[in-house]
């Protein structure tokens, strides 16, 4: 079992992105059905940066630094762990921690490294795969046939599930802030993206639906985006809120819920039961890991940043100028021999 300290960044106070510092703590120990991954990389995500500013606190017995996800060998098992071995690599859903050199989670919210993917690519798909899955697959049960559309769509939720909706068989539409953010979209699957700064998305939407709207909509937005999605939504559609970038209030005219039998839902992820995040686990592993292997469908990485620059890597999330995923990579000198580079 490892022992001694690791590196860290932990938030110093409640703030912007300096408030993220880098520093030593103990390695821990896993605990029952927990193992310990020695990380390679780690996913860097909206939720970080609101836990970073003081309003998503971890839940009871969760580390209190930042990450979500990463990517690493398996190093120490606790008590009655039976799905994975020492040395395994695997890609893991964290309750928190991950901006560190060892992170714990339960063993069944880990997956192995899809064949063919790096330590970076790794790191960047449980965050986002487990969120698209969770919310539009089975919350907001798209089928193939039925029409999506997802806001931020060359965000690293965006770039999942246009990849994922359109490869199971629905049409995808999304919306993005300027024309280079929706070429992207297109090329992954979106048979339109609507550049928000210069159109209509409402409009848009509609027009290229005939009329009919959309039957799934993924918004991270909110604010005044709640009363516009009601309008992109066709008879029986459902709207499916992740987070409001925007703010959670609205007005608006709950009329059409009923005459349209609308649904409005959403989930956060990261509260919820061990029970329920091993069952989205085993989803991905029947029906998305596969897609993954076959390169089907393939995390997009916009940029890596070394774990001590985490602050740089939240200001550049924090600016909304990429596409896809930031990655901390965390040991460049394991990752390159792993890879055999």
């Amino acid at each position: 079992m490892a022992s001694g300290s690791m590196r860290v960044v932990e938030i110093s106070q409640p703030g912007g992105p300096e408030s993220l510092n880098e520093s030593r703590r103990d390695i821990p120990s896993p605990g029952y059905r927990q193992i310990l991954i020695r990380n390679m990389a780690a996913g860097v995500n909206r939720p970080d940066a609101l836990q970073r500013a003081g309003l998503y606190l971890p839940p009871p017995g969760a580390s209190d630094l930042p990450g979500l996800e990463s990517a690493g060998e398996v190093c120490a098992l606790g008590a009655e762990v039976t799905r994975w071995k020492i040395g395994d690599q695997v890609t893991a859903l964290l309750p928190g921690g991950g901006y560190a050199e060892y992170s714990l989670t339960h063993e069944d919210h880990a997956l192995a490294v899809p064949s063919g993917l790096n330590m970076v690519s790794a790191a960047a798909l449980c965050e986002t795969h487990f969120t698209v899955w969770s919310n539009v697959f089975l919350r907001g049960q798209l089928k193939a046939g039925e029409a999506f559309l997802v806001h931020g769509g060359s965000s690293g939720i965006g770039t999942t599930a246009i990849q994922l909706a359109s490869r199971l068989g629905a049409d995808v539409f999304a919306t993005a802030g300027n024309d280079e953010k929706c070429r992207k979209c297109e090329e992954l699957g979106a048979k339109l993206c609507v550049n928000y700064r210069t159109a209509d998305f409402v409009e848009s939407i509609r027009s290229a639906t005939g009329g009919q709207g959309v039957d799934v909509i993924l918004d991270m937005v909110g604010g005044s985006y709640m009363a516009r999605n009601l309008k992109c939504l066709a008879d029986e559609g459902r709207l499916v809120q992740i987070a409001f970038l925007s703010g959670p209030r609205a007005e608006l005219n709950f009329a059409p819920l009923m005459t349209r039998r609308l649904t409005m839902t959403g989930s956060t992820l990261r509260p919820q039961s061990d029970l329920a995040k091993a069952d989205i686990a085993d989803d991905l592993r029947q029906r998305v890991w596969p897609l993954l292997e076959s390169g089907k469908i393939a995390p997009i990485i916009d940029s890596t940043f070394p774990l001590a620059e985490a602050a740089q890597a939240h200001a550049h999330m924090e600016s909304s100028v990429h596409i896809g995923k930031i990655i901390l990579t965390i040991r460049d000198r394991d990752i390159r021999n792993i890879e055999g580079l």
